[in-house]
């Protein structure tokens, strides 16, 4: 059986008397698309930070490609090839959206210039746009502060971002909350676009439309661990919210 590419055994933390993770598991495959699912306060932005190296642990194991990491920092976690994307997006407001893209990856200017630190602009600038027209984004100038842009504009540069740099896991958090119909749509084909390159995506959505249209699995989770696990295409909308109420039991 294929190796999970990224699994959480057993995941605990807390903040003073809450209990945010309370043994929790997850298990992604490559080329797999996985929805984590939960109401407020279910754990799942603990699990991701904890995943994407944001958070320490109290207890627990993560295994990446079956061995066992120290994801200790989101350094260590980008090494791995395991991208974010935040609900805040995290992009610098004062840059425009090719430095947003390269940021902290700067490539360097050919040459006797790149030693003296100028930059390969003209690069960084086609292959960033070049990312945000195979996710179909309106950013339509390259060169203005993302500051400046429309809420779905500088959501569309965080995907991109991501979706340009994952080499192993990407985890969106409530991708399409600021997306209008047509830019939900585009990222929902990329999600799908992005498994079939091999790259294991993490789907965190309240849209149970969405979660089934696009995700092959869904995870629940509930105060703080993993309730029930389903089959994308074998379950619905009533069987999901159940589950993330307590009203129903899922099937492992």
């Amino acid at each position: 059986m294929t190796t999970p590419i990224l699994e959480a055994r057993g995941l605990s933390r807390s903040f003073g008397n809450v209990r945010a993770l309370d043994d929790a598991d997850f298990e992604i495959y490559p080329g797999e698309v996985v929805a984590l699912i939960g109401d407020n306060g279910a754990g799942k932005s603990t699990l991701v930070k904890a995943l994407s190296g944001n958070l320490a642990l109290d207890s627990g194991e993560i295994l990446f490609n079956g061995k066992p990491v120290d994801l200790d920092n989101p350094s260590a976690a980008s090494k791995l090839g395991i991208e974010t994307v935040y609900q805040d997006l995290a992009l610098a407001p004062h840059l425009n959206a090719a430095q947003n893209m390269y940021l902290g990856r700067e490539l360097p200017a050919p040459g006797f210039l790149g030693h003296l630190g100028f930059l390969d602009t003209k690069t960084m600038r086609a292959r960033s746009r070049e990312a945000l027209d195979d996710l179909g984004a309106t950013v339509r100038t390259l060169t203005d502060p993302v500051g400046a842009m429309s809420g779905g504009q500088q959501q569309a540069i965080a995907i991109a971002r991501a979706v340009a740099w994952a080499k192993g896991v990407v985890f969106l958090d409530e991708p399409t909350a600021a997306l209008g119909v047509v830019q939900t749509k585009n990222v929902l084909s990329t999600i799908r676009r992005v498994a079939e390159r091999g790259v294991a995506v993490v789907f965190i959505s309240h849209s149970m439309p969405h979660v089934i249209e696009v995700a092959d699995r869904v995870q629940v989770l509930r105060l703080g661990r993993r309730v029930a696990t389903y089959e994308a295409k074998n379950t619905t909308m009533e069987e999901l919210v159940g589950a993330m109420t307590g009203a129903i039991s899922g099937a492992a």
